[in-house]
């Protein structure tokens, strides 16, 4: 402890549990009960969200009604929060007593990858709010951005979320300054934990703000247009309730965010005295959750959605069934297998194919996309 006292000396010789013992951050050798149901539960929740999130993905890949930029985005979004199952899988098997074996190098990459799948989800909402508002404003359903556009608004997106989760590993830390060491992320640096909260609750204020202008203005818009004919009331519909699966989407990212990066706001400002140790697990289990609900969301919320998981899980199964029964001795033992086997495949994928185009693009009204 004594290098503590050379406040900005840089000695990058300190190993890990040299940080953690510095700011009298727990890192248990042994192997207690709760590290085990920790580790159980964390994986079971990310394998979870990284199986829901492909659906999204899938769903929105294979249904030709979802390609539009919003949706496009929303896959995006879907994507980081297939990330965020990744990064936190690799957080959970470095954690606990098998923190002691991480390099510092590791430690960084353990903690830049949650850093980025939470940079890319805001910079995706950011962008989605800022769709919505240009599409919403003239009461379009979908905005007129080319294909191009969205991509290369998707690629800066990553490159955004990249550049924040490499910061704190290419300088920004408290190698050099030991008393500038954050309690929660014990190499971080508290000023770095001060900007990232702060820049991201910002971000979130600036999100809600842009949804209450839009509410307010599509609430004003559809009192006008309540004379109009039924095409343009299903119109009205039709965007609103496509807001109203966003605006949920953005209400329940906030909520489950918000208190986690209070506590390293906290933790930044307050070190020791803030208590951010007693609080960190809770608000890491609250984030975490947030990547599980978004396709749940979608799934009470747009029927189209819902048609095309059960279509996907449909075929699935019928994929399943079909492997089994090529490999079923029964289906050999008939007099005619050859003709027997080819009759009941050819039925198979009649079925098959007439279940899973049922949902292919055909004149129905846009109201009844969502």
């Amino acid at each position: 402890m004594e290098s503590g006292g050379r406040g900005n000396a840089c000695d990058y010789s300190h190993n890990v549990t040299f940080f953690y013992e510095y700011v009298g951050k727990d890192i248990g050798r042994d192997w207690r009960v709760r590290d085990c149901v920790v580790v159980v539960l964390g994986l079971t929740i990310c394998l979870i969200m990284i199986l829901s999130n492909i659906m999204v993905m899938a769903a929105i890949l294979i249904n030709r009604r979802f390609h539009f930029p919003i949706y496009f985005l929303l896959a995006n979004m879907a994507a980081a929060d297939l990330f965020a199952g990744l990064a936190y899988t690799n957080l959970v098997l470095n954690t606990g007593p098998w923190t002691i074996r991480l390099s510092k190098q590791q430690w960084f990459i353990r903690n830049a990858l949650v850093d980025m799948s939470l940079t890319a989800s805001v910079a995706n909402l950011l962008a989605v709010a800022v769709e919505r508002h240009q599409t919403i404003i003239t009461m379009q359903l979908h905005s007129k951005m080319t294909n191009r556009r969205v991509v290369l608004l998707i690629l800066c997106i990553w490159a955004v979320a990249i550049i924040m989760g490499l910061v704190p590993s290419m300088g920004w830390n408290c190698e050099c300054q030991l008393s500038d060491c954050s309690i929660i992320a014990p190499l971080y640096s508290r000023r770095y934990m001060i900007f990232w909260a702060s820049l991201n609750l910002l971000t979130f204020s600036v999100m809600v703000a842009v949804y209450a202008r839009i509410y307010v203005y599509v609430r004003r818009k559809g009192k006008r247009m309540s004379q109009h004919t039924s095409h343009h009331l299903r119109h009205n519909e039709t965007v609103v309730n496509l807001m109203k699966t966003i605006s949920i989407i953005l209400g329940v990212f906030v909520f489950c965010w918000t208190p986690g990066l209070m506590t390293l706001l906290l933790d930044g400002i307050m070190g020791k005295d803030s208590h951010a140790l007693t609080y960190e697990k809770y608000c890491l289990i609250l984030a975490e959750c947030n990547s599980l609900v978004n396709p749940i969301i979608y799934s009470f919320r747009d029927e189209e959605m819902r048609r095309t998981f059960k279509c996907i899980l449909c075929c699935l199964c019928r994929r399943s069934s079909d492997h089994q029964g090529e490999q079923s001795p029964i289906e050999f033992n008939t007099l005619h297998p050859e003709v027997g086997y080819h009759r009941k495949i050819k039925g198979q994928l009649f079925q098959q194919k007439q279940s899973c185009d049922s949902w292919h693009p055909i004149s129905l009204p846009p109201s009844q996309l969502y």
